[in-house]
């Protein structure tokens, strides 16, 4: 005979509660309907599958009567789609996943697509955002941060510009929703399915960036003293990880194409000359980081490379924040997991689509440790986690599930459209392979362009394109700009790059068969570096501010990074040199007007220098 239960207006049980309390949940029993009225039995809870209910009473001796009335809460709003459980009765042996709106794809052709989730979501949404949805519906007398209280007391100025629903959404680490640092329940699964879609073992949320899981991957595989191989045009964040790890560096000065005045990536014998000139040293590297692809879509051969650190059991870091689509159709790049990388760090709002801000840190193998990287992050992590961050990287693997071998396609398509009529502009460069013959590939997704055979700096031709065509790039160089194609590209737009750059050409094209042209910078920043403090040590001693001349030969005492593209080109603890000092001077004359920002600096005009004060 079922028991049953009556719930009060005030959320307390009837006394059958007690027995109900006896039953233990049969969870191998296959989806039902989710239960949505005021009376509930034993067996009906007992089959019920809602994502409360699995992620929160596995155990019903654990429940309380407040606990039964959050279950009734959360049913009640899947009841609304209770149909949906009716579709997952298909024999296992014909189940098929659903992949879009109107289309089925089985399961089994792409050996990256995640199978349904364990939880049933009633409404077809990730489980994050599932559950960040039915949260923010209860009819809740919140007591708890944030202060706007589910958007009751939202600043209008916002709420004009976003409208209410985010400040609705923007729930702190409910029981409901599951805790970063211990996770559980969907946000448990939610990274689950992201590792499973990107081939990791296991896949962390970030909510602090790529910078942050940079820290992280650093960190949780060096120790003070311990030497990480890497290039010298590594992001800043890596600079700041051995700050924080006080690492020591082994730097591998990276091709320098002068023309362009774009570094490259790393070839696999610089990294072998920079593990064997360890062991000369009796030393022995704890990482090497790589960036691959770098932010001008330059790609590694990071299979060789991480055969290199296995045979030396090091373990393999990438920099992959311009890389997250990697590996998910024909015509793009492996990715660095799919090429035997330990740690990757991918920033999921760049190429994909979750929100700014929002990144992945996956690992694979078995050299790191996966318990150090957690206690990093916990370290590194705001304790506040945004959930509306959490749940967009949610939904971006989602979208990307939907249809991997396909949703690049029209991207794909346009960014080669538009690299073909625009290498047929008079004036105009086109970054290409040829550039950087010693690496396989270059990321089709990236377009950069260079416009120096019109006399034009990449700052003036940008500017240009944005008076005349509101174009807006993604980088700018002093030779070059370069454009991110993603999956928000439209052909207008890309139509209108078009005819921006041919108004360029033709206004600023010599009449005649002269071709003017920018001299071109011959200095590459990096060739010359003399270490003579680490990151760490210059990072926290003493300091005096000189002129910028007078700091010529003394020790570097702040990181000096034009952003974007974020590569310092003097790091805390390096001699400065002639040529470095130069190469920021010729930076700072070039963008003028421009937005390029001389990030580090304590002095944006670099009048004057922060120097180690030894």
């Amino acid at each position: 005979m079922a028991v049953s239960i009556t719930l009060s207006i005030d959320g307390s049980c009837c006394g059958e509660f007690q027995q109900l309390c006896r039953l233990e949940p049969k969870l191998s029993h296959k989806p039902r309907k989710h239960f949505g009225w005021l009376r509930i039995n034993d067996r009906q809870l007992l089959n019920c599958k809602c994502f409360w209910h699995i992620s929160e009473s596995r155990n019903l001796k654990n429940l309380k009567p407040r606990d039964l009335s959050s279950h009734f809460s959360y049913c009640k709003d899947a009841a609304e789609y209770s149909s949906l459980s009716e579709s997952n009765s298909v024999e296992p042996e014909k189940r098929q996943d659903r992949i879009g709106t109107g289309a089925l794809k089985s399961v089994t052709k792409n050996k990256n697509l995640v199978p349904n989730s364990q939880f049933a979501q009633p409404d077809g949404l990730p489980p994050l955002v599932s559950a960040l949805k039915a949260s923010a519906k209860q009819n809740a007398a919140s007591f708890h941060f944030p202060g706007h209280n589910r958007g009751r007391a939202a600043p209008s100025s916002l709420t004009q510009l976003i409208g209410l629903r985010p400040f609705t959404h923007d729930l702190p680490e409910l029981p409901e929703l599951g805790n970063l640092y211990s996770p559980e329940g969907p946000i448990l699964e939610a990274q689950k399915q992201a590792a499973k879609l990107f081939g990791a073992l296991e896949t962390w949320f970030l909510v602090g960036g790529t910078t942050c899981g940079i820290q992280a991957a650093i960190m949780g595989t060096c120790s003070p003293g311990d030497y990480l191989i890497l290039p010298r045009n590594s992001h800043m964040s890596a600079i700041s990880a051995m700050v924080l790890s006080g690492a020591i560096p082994k730097y591998i000065i990276p091709e320098y194409n002068c023309e362009w005045d774009i570094a490259g990536g790393v070839i696999p014998s610089q990294v072998e000359k920079a593990i064997q000139e360890l062991e000369k040293d009796g030393q022995k590297a704890a990482a090497v980081f790589v960036t691959s692809p770098t932010y001008h879509g330059i790609c590694s051969n990071l299979s060789e490379i991480s055969q290199l650190c296995h045979l030396n059991k090091i373990p393999l870091i990438v920099d992959e924040a311009h890389g997250a689509h990697l590996g998910f159709h024909p015509q793009l790049p492996f990715s660095a997991l799919q090429q035997g990388a330990d740690l990757a760090v991918q920033s999921t709002h760049k190429v994909l689509c979750s929100l700014t801000q929002s990144s992945m840190l996956h690992i694979s193998g078995n050299i790191v440790d996966r318990e150090r990287i957690c206690r990093c992050l916990q370290t590194l992590q705001s304790s506040s986690p945004s959930n509306l961050l959490l749940a967009s990287l949610d939904a971006a693997r989602a979208q990307l599930n939907e249809n991997p071998e396909a949703i690049f396609n029209e991207a794909l398509d346009l960014a080669t459209e538009s690299k073909n009529l625009i290498k047929n502009i008079p004036g105009i460069s086109v970054f290409d392979s040829s550039s950087f013959p010693n690496f396989p590939a270059i990321e089709p997704l990236r377009l950069t362009f260079g416009f120096w055979q019109l006399g034009l700096s990449g700052y003036e031709a940008d500017e240009m394109l944005y008076r005349d065509q509101m174009i807006i790039c993604e980088l700018v160089g002093i030779q070059s700009i370069t454009f991110a194609v993603n999956l928000g590209t439209c052909r207008e737009h890309i139509q209108r790059l078009v005819s921006g750059i041919k108004q360029v050409s033709s206004t600023s094209l010599p009449v005649g068969n002269f071709v003017k042209s920018v001299e071109h910078s011959a200095l590459a920043p990096f060739t010359d570096i003399n270490i003579s403090l680490n990151p760490r040590d210059a990072f926290f001693s003493s300091k005096r501010k000189v002129g910028i001349r007078q700091s010529l030969g003394k020790i570097c005492g702040e990181l000096i990074c034009p952003y974007p593209p974020g590569i310092p080109v003097m790091i805390p603890g390096e001699i400065i040199t002639e040529r470095a000092l130069d190469y920021l001077l010729h930076i700072k004359s070039s963008t003028k007007g421009a937005s390029t920002v001389i990030g580090g600096a304590s002095d944006p005009s670099l009048s004057t220098i922060i120097i180690c004060d030894l």
